[in-house]
């Protein structure tokens, strides 16, 4: 478990407080009222980019409400998932934001937040957009709303609305104190349970949930069963989408091309490749596994101290967060955060956001490993390969996922993945 990457000359570190200039806030343009939808880094992305929206706009905030959707069902409110009190204090001296519209306000709506304008945005809207389109509107009303609100801001803004999204996600965020408390409890018992490695561990973020599977169009077992399970699934929570004129789905094209989620023993045969081995201790973040007990079985054989939600709490403990997927998210991502190595296996925002926290918080390189799917599936398919072979390729493989853990952000890149320069300051090492 040792990283093959070495930092040399100077440590990056948090500075968002000594970079953001603090001024009088001036007189609100009016209310800003935004819907985070998807799950909870989706969410994120919503409340970081309305945060910064609110500053470009000289606007008041509405606490974020979050849409119910139909993939994540989970009816959590802003203060369920997160600290509203924390959230609002760290960014009172930049953005004021209040947790509900005033009722002279709301009553001018008749209280209903949907007669409020949507200004609806595209994607990746720039600045300007909001200043010409979106301010004028709000001025003449005194409120705007906009829904959905993900990745409704470009990347590329000016540098004060930049470190603002940044003291938003890596300060002002942080979850409420049911889940800490748990969590915290969680990363204790998963440190003492990782007692032969020194209390290190590995996390892994598995995506073979069934809405994941489903969304994936690849074939696993390939029997009727699944085909009926998977088409119930994919008109449940996609209606109609996989069925337009024009859509062409293959399986084997999407396998090769690296874009089916890696099963179980796929994960844990990568593993084994790359030097982890069975005294390893593993934390696997996931939903409910798709066919757990057929898929599941296979990994905990290579990893016996294979350790999951289920086995660091108690039922009593988890009740609490039962139904409410966004709550169990935020358990993983806490025990992830903390893990000498985290593995990705399918790109989504959970690994996109983890990844740039745990740069944040360790000195601006983390060890990750992110694999080349598409390679790994000739290797996986390939029924001439020795084992020693296979092994070379993960151990190739894990050193240049590593050599990438440290990485600083171009224009058009995220801050949520790539924190450095934006949030971090480099600084000479001790």
């Amino acid at each position: 478990m040792t990283s093959h990457h070495i930092k040399i000359g100077k440590q990056w570190k948090p500075c968002i407080s000594k970079r953001l200039t603090e001024s009088e806030l001036t007189s609100s343009n009016g209310f800003l009222v935004v819907e985070a939808n998807g799950g909870l880094n989706q969410q994120r992305i919503s409340i970081c980019d309305a945060i910064a929206v609110a500053r470009i706009l000289n606007a008041t905030l509405v606490t974020p409400a979050f849409h119910l959707n139909s993939v994540w069902r989970d009816s959590s409110k802003f203060g369920d998932i997160f600290d509203e009190d924390h959230f609002i204090e760290s960014l009172r001296k930049h953005v004021r934001i209040v947790k509900e519209l005033p009722e002279d306000v709301f009553l001018r709506f008749g209280h209903n937040i949907s007669t409020i304008p949507n200004m609806r945005t595209k994607a990746f809207s720039p600045p300007s957009y909001y200043l010409q389109q979106v301010l004028p509107k709000m001025l003449e009303l005194g409120a705007v709303r906009i829904a959905p609100f993900s990745n409704r801001l470009s990347h590329s803004v000016p540098s004060d609305v930049q470190k603002l999204r940044c003291l938003a996600n890596y300060e002002a965020l942080r979850f409420s104190e049911s889940i800490r408390i748990l969590a915290e409890n969680m990363v204790g018992r998963m440190i003492k349970r990782s007692s032969l490695t020194g209390g290190k561990y590995v996390s892994v973020h598995l995506r073979f949930e069934e809405d994941m599977v489903a969304f994936s169009c690849c074939t696993y077992d390939g029997d009727s069963k699944e085909n009926n399970a998977m088409e119930n699934a994919r008109e449940r929570s996609w209606r109609g989408k996989f069925h337009r004129p024009g859509r062409v789905i293959n399986p084997e094209a999407n396998r090769r091309n690296g874009r089916c989620p890696l099963t179980p023993l796929e994960v844990g045969m990568m593993l084994r490749g790359m030097g982890f081995d069975n005294t390893t201790s593993l934390y696997v973040a996931s939903g409910k596994i798709y066919n757990a007990e057929k898929y599941i079985t296979p990994l905990r054989q290579l990893f016996p101290l294979l350790q999951t939600k289920q086995t660091l709490a108690t039922l009593k403990e988890l009740a609490l967060f039962k139904g409410h997927s966004s709550r169990l998210a935020a358990l993983d991502y806490t025990i992830c955060l903390h893990s000498e190595v985290f593995v990705m296996t399918q790109g989504s925002n959970f690994p996109h956001f983890l990844m740039g926290h745990r740069r944040y918080i360790y000195g601006g390189h983390a060890k990750t490993i992110k694999p080349d799917k598409s390679k790994l599936v000739q290797l996986f398919d390939n029924p001439n390969i020795r084992w020693d072979q296979f092994k070379h390729h993960m151990q190739d493989m894990r050193r240049h996922s590593e050599t990438k853990g440290f990485g600083l952000r171009k224009p058009q890149e995220s801050i949520y993945n790539l924190p450095m320069p934006d949030c971090m300051c480099q600084q000479a090492e001790i």
